[in-house]
């Protein structure tokens, strides 16, 4: 096997998801001879390390201002990245040529995802990410059948060390009154709001919610121009989908530290990064009592992303827990 091969297998499990508690060159070194095949100079380790830190796909990253390595985050779906960077160029075509590259701007959709998913847990909300369904391998017609993310509300329970311990009273309640156990949302993300992908925007957001209670769509900067607002207002209102604004600009964003370090922010950390969210409703969500059984059902038998996302709500219910999403343990 070759070392580029061991080094990917050992360092995803090596390594720490939180940047705060990166480990340096010297002891990644050392926690990586113990269980290498074959022997290697240092010099081939940290070149390695350089090499494969500047390579989106592979699971090391260094730490921008400091020193040390961390386990990277997962990566953005290629799908709606893509149909995101395609929206900036119809939206504001002088970004890129003004020295903003693409990475930039991805680094910036990845930032906003990464507030998303703190503004969810300040809420008391669970949330599962479609990745596989968005891959670059997928459909395009994916894009009309899956957010980015779905927010769970299971509305009453327990918060504890172990997770959240659902409340049978109100669970037996739900089920006489012939209603789920929690509320779903689908939610779809855009860094800014266009005149020209406004409309594939929103009907795309009522299309990938379909099978939830109901759909979002959150615009990362406020909606200066009224007249744009005014219409986003009224197709929305007329879709019944939901759409929020988070009062954050691309320099705003610029200034945010980097995804992984925002998604594992302690509470103190989370609040000040929050503080900077300036939320806007342009238009309520309308929500339906029942989820779309029937497209869960069509969805499920052909993506196993959505049987993974049902086996973990499923499991949560029998157990009496509700833990945050995690891959691995699936």
């Amino acid at each position: 096997m070759s070392l580029r091969k061991q080094l990917s297998d050992l360092l995803s499990e090596l390594l720490p998801s939180n940047p705060k508690e990166a480990i340096k060159g010297t002891e990644l070194i050392r926690l990586l001879r113990l269980r290498l095949d074959g022997k290697y100079s240092d010099a081939s380790l940290r070149y390695h390390f350089s090499i494969m830190s500047c390579d989106p796909s592979s699971p090391i990253a260094k730490v921008e201002k400091g020193q040390g390595y961390y386990r990277r985050g997962a990566s953005l779906p290629a799908l709606s990245g893509a149909q995101e960077l395609v929206a900036m160029q119809q939206g504001r075509l002088d970004d890129f040529g003004n020295g903003h590259t693409v990475d930039q701007a991805l680094l910036q959709i990845q930032k906003f995802r990464a507030i998303v998913q703190k503004y969810a847990e300040s809420c008391g909300l669970f949330t599962f990410e479609f990745r596989e369904s968005l891959s670059e391998s997928a459909p395009l017609g994916n894009l009309w059948k899956f957010p980015e993310t779905v927010f769970i509300d299971w509305e009453h329970g327990d918060l504890r060390e172990e997770g959240l311990a659902l409340d049978p009273g109100h669970l037996a309640l739900k089920q006489t009154l012939g209603l789920p156990p929690y509320q779903l949302t689908s939610v779809r993300m855009r860094l800014s709001a266009s005149p020209n992908t406004f409309r594939e925007d929103l009907f795309q957001t009522m299309s990938a919610s379909m099978w939830a209670n109901g759909g979002e769509l959150f615009f990362s900067s406020a909606i200066e121009d009224e007249y744009l607002a005014d219409q986003i207002r009224f197709l929305a209102n007329h879709l019944g989908v939901g759409v929020t604004t988070f009062g954050l600009t691309p320099e705003n964003l610029d200034d945010l530290p980097h995804p992984s370090q925002i998604i594992n922010a302690m509470a103190r950390e989370t609040d000040a990064l929050l503080s900077r969210v300036k939320i806007e409703k342009i238009s309520p969500v309308r929500n339906r009592a029942h989820c779309g059984w029937e497209v869960l059902e069509n969805l499920r038998h052909d993506h196993s992303e959505m049987n993974q996302f049902l086996a973990w709500l499923g499991g949560s219910l029998e157990s009496g827990i509700v833990k945050p999403f995690r891959e691995d343990e699936e």
